[in-house]
């Protein structure tokens, strides 16, 4: 059944902003409540259509006030994020995933109309270490949690989910666990990562990594809105890369660094201001993480139209990314070696 008004979390980000837009393409709803504590740049802004923006936080109770008032009969939760990233920020960001969405869930378990929930969650949710399956399933228990961090936010979110299912057994809710994002239009730890001339990587280690574009995330997720189709799905794209072939592929140059001095390397970069890793992306670059969709695919209906490898050479494309080595000049070097030990 096609809902009639939807309240998007997040819509000051990419994802809630974008989906926002695609729901209200739809002649078929009536209307589209984006919901922030900023506003989306103007950009974004411009591209939301006959959306609605309503600035208005989710950590606080009056969120009931918006779902009420508006008879919102279906919410997409899309605020939860790991960005941005930093410990100073840290305690802010675990407020809006965790309290934010308590008080959500809350205001949702109150609404007499509500119909439908749609949680964007992450496949972070199942760890990253020697102990997590080299194909991780919906029905998996998490692993090798880091004690903070967005994967345990996740973790915690889910668990609420799970709790809200529970008490209000009428409203049809599903929830997506995305793998890592990434393409040219987004700003992320990841994408941030493979943009560095000299890409640091654990070593010993060559993590196997599952991608997903984010055209293929928006439309996971507005299938998730329009139809009736609740449980739990991985949402990934097709194939995997290593770290040294994604690295290869952006024409960076892999520096392997000892693991205990990843946290070393994390705090220079940090400190320039380029990119910020947390405790979960230093687990995550040393063991990687790939899931299994078949359920996304028979059961959900939706095959990625990018593969994990098609996603991360669009990223590459998409911002101009040149390589760090000119290849001419390494065949050049390369040619002199053979001839010199001829």
């Amino acid at each position: 059944m096609t809902p009639k008004v939807v309240l998007v979390t997040g819509a000051g980000g990419y994802v809630g902003a974008h989906l926002a837009a695609r729901l209200a393409a739809n002649p078929d709803i009536e209307r589209v409540l984006g919901v922030d504590t900023a506003p989306p740049a103007k950009d974004l802004l411009k591209t939301m259509g006959r959306a609605e923006f309503v600035r208005a936080d989710i950590r606080n109770p009056l969120i009931a006030k918006v779902i009420s008032s508006a008879r919102v009969d279906t919410v997409v939760h899309a605020a939860t994020t790991a960005n941005p990233p930093g410990p100073a920020r840290r305690t802010a960001i675990k407020e809006m995933n965790v309290i934010g969405t308590m008080q959500l869930l809350a205001a949702c378990q109150r609404s007499p109309q509500l119909r439908k929930l749609v949680v964007k969650s992450t496949a972070a949710v199942y760890g990253a270490g020697a102990r997590v399956p080299a194909v991780c399933s919906e029905d998996m228990a998490p692993k090798d949690i880091s004690s903070g961090g967005y994967a345990k936010d996740a973790v915690e979110v889910e668990g609420y989910v799970r709790g809200f299912t529970r008490r209000r057994p009428d409203v049809r809710v599903t929830t997506m666990r995305l793998t890592n994002m990434i393409g040219p239009g987004i700003d992320t730890v990841l994408t941030r990562y493979f943009a560095l001339p000299v890409v640091p990587t654990v070593l010993g280690y060559d993590a196997r990594v599952q991608l997903l574009h984010p055209e293929d995330a928006l439309a996971v997720l507005e299938r998730a809105t329009t139809t009736d189709l609740p449980g739990v799905y991985n949402v990934g794209g097709d194939g995997v890369l290593t770290l040294s072939q994604a690295i290869r592929r952006a024409g960076r140059v892999g520096v392997p660094v000892p693991r205990v001095a990843m946290p070393t390397a994390a705090r220079v970069f940090r400190n320039a201001r380029v990119v910020d890793f947390s405790d979960d992306q230093i687990q995550f670059l040393n063991y990687g993480r790939v899931v299994d969709t078949t359920r996304l695919k028979q059961d959900f209906g939706f095959t990625p139209r990018w593969s994990t490898r098609q996603a991360f050479d669009d990223y590459v494309h998409g911002r101009g990314l040149r390589p760090v080595l000119d290849p001419g000049r390494l065949a050049a070097l390369e040619n002199r070696i053979r001839r010199t030990d001829g």
